[in-house]
């Protein structure tokens, strides 16, 4: 159980897809509030659990069909037929569970989202568990999800009065994005014996 905690916590604030390892970065289109809010959670709800399938599908084919037929080298191609053939079902699912968030318009930036084939790989080449890739699938996509509601909450900060023009749109994105960055380095000897 401390292995799946210390994945967990590793993975969603320590090594974050999106603020430490540059994965996962998708552009959301600038709406309306509320409609961006929700469009923010879908996204982060429908990458949590596209990573928690992804990964451990992928890893059970990778121990059970690649490595004992030596071809490891397929496990690129494999891991991105998979992710690419759980996202429309998967939106879905989601469309159907939950019609009041918008799942409807997230295929093509789940389809770009190599945060799913990013950490396959470093979860195939790290040799781990089953409860560490559970950890870290689990915490990769929350610590995506924190991010983007993070990245969403300075997006609608930024477009105030207060903030001079030559510092509103992006470069106060980036500037906001550095500090998140920072902050969330704060955490590296969190786990350090």
């Amino acid at each position: 159980m401390s292995e799946f905690f210390l994945a967990l916590v590793s993975a969603a604030l320590i090594n974050n897809l999106v603020l430490h390892q540059g994965l996962a970065i998708d552009p959301l289109p600038r709406s309306s509030t509320d409609q961006y809010r929700r469009q923010v959670h879908a996204l982060g709800l429908a990458t949590l659990l596209l990573l928690v399938l992804t990964v451990g599908i992928g890893q059970l084919i990778y121990r059970v069909a690649l490595l004992p037929l030596a071809l490891e080298y397929l496990r690129l191609f494999v891991f991105l037929a998979l992710s690419v053939l759980l996202i429309s079902p998967l939106l879905k699912l989601l469309t159907h569970l939950l019609p009041a968030l918008p799942f409807d318009d997230l295929l093509p930036l789940m389809l770009a989202n190599m945060a799913l084939l990013g950490l396959s790989l470093q979860v195939s080449e790290g040799g781990y568990g089953i409860a560490q890739t559970l950890g870290w699938s689990l915490g990769g996509g929350l610590g995506f999800w924190l991010a983007l509601s993070l990245f969403a909450d300075l997006r609608q900060r930024s477009d105030n009065d207060d903030i001079p023009m030559a510092f509103r749109g992006l470069p106060i994105e980036l500037i906001g994005a550095g500090v998140m960055a920072m902050a969330f380095l704060g955490f590296n000897g969190l786990f350090n014996p």
